[in-house]
């Protein structure tokens, strides 16, 4: 049962102030003839009509209350859908070399990224996703999954991972492809982000660049860090202090990556382009759904509508007949 109104059930409400209303009538009414003792009709027999003297009243609440229930119009429906989704599945390596706790993002490269992906990833409701870290060398943080609590809460886990320092783009792109290479999806895509230069890893850029392309995957690359140069925390013994550090991305890298791959290369100089990146790959790799759907409604009020006549019908007439009152 379905309704096509049901914001007209927060008419029931009503019913408090009415049966309150009615209970304080009772409590104030007066007789219209008085005498001086009851004492006369001690031991009488109190009448049906005693008994039944509230029974208008809860006709009429009834009467109401199903009137209620018609305005929201009550539907039945019969349907049936035959859904195929063409799955995609996401694989996402993050850089987590040193140079990520650069400040030119905020709170700083790694944790903006974090975030980012968080929202990402809990708008694809459809896709088995997985993530990898790398800095000097790369480790999978999550194998492909559909459970998006567990991809999370190991996203917010990212700070706590310690990797030899360095920045190995090659092994962090293999690794991802090891970890999507086999799956069963029509569209299988890695997502590669980093902030730096290939200068670790036993597997160069470009060798991981022809695996991805061998396999059919599309590698989108991000280049996260501001055109210059960017503050980066520097411990002291007179606590942290901040030095500009210059911006070293290797672009016609990650362009070439991106471009054998069939994918796409993006730049990130601040929270809101790597908001907008995410935006775009998310519109560019939206999950193909065909769905044949049947649906019937059949209006279900009218039954309704009748009850209420008759209980309208029944209040009135007992109220006018048997259980009338004289003022």
């Amino acid at each position: 049962m379905t309704y096509a109104n049901p914001e007209y059930f927060w008419l029931y409400l009503l019913f408090l102030p009415l049966i309150g209303w009615y209970v304080w009538k009772q409590h104030t009414m007066n007789a219209t003839l008085q005498i001086s003792s009851l004492s006369g009709f001690e031991g009488m027999r109190k009448s049906y009509k005693y008994y039944l003297r509230h029974l208008p009243f809860l006709l009429r609440m009834m009467a109401l209350g199903v009137i209620i229930f018609v305005l929201a119009r009550p539907q039945s429906t019969s349907n049936w859908s035959n859904t195929t989704t063409e799955g995609i599945d996401i694989v996402m390596s993050i850089d987590l070399s040193g140079s990520m706790q650069a400040q030119d993002l905020k709170p700083n490269r790694l944790d903006a990224a974090i975030n980012v992906a968080t929202e990402f990833v809990a708008g694809r409701h459809n896709d088995k996703m997985g993530l990898v870290v790398f800095a000097g060398e790369s480790f999978t943080q999550c194998p492909l999954t559909t459970d998006q609590s567990v991809l999370i809460n190991l996203f917010k886990a990212i700070p706590q991972i310690e990797l030899e320092d360095g920045t190995a783009i090659g092994m962090g792109l293999a690794t991802a492809i090891a970890r999507i290479k086999d799956s069963e999806a029509k569209s299988k895509v890695i997502i590669l982000l980093t902030d730096g230069e290939n200068n670790a890893g036993e597997i160069t850029p470009e060798t991981a660049a022809e695996m991805a392309k061998t396999f059919g995957i599309r590698v989108y690359t991000i280049g996260v860090g501001t055109n210059g140069s960017a503050p980066f925390p520097v411990q002291t013994a007179f606590g942290t202090r901040y030095q500009q550090v210059p911006v070293k991305i290797d672009e016609p890298l990650l362009k070439k990556i991106a471009a054998d791959t069939g994918g796409e290369y993006f730049r990130a100089t601040n929270n809101e382009a790597l908001t907008a990146i995410y935006a775009k790959i998310d519109e560019l790799e939206k999950t193909k759904i065909e769905k044949r759907e049947y649906s019937k409604k059949t209006e279900e009020y009218w039954r309704y509508a009748v009850l209420a006549l008759m209980l309208l019908m029944a209040e009135v007439l007992l109220r006018n007949t048997v259980l009338r009152t004289i003022p």
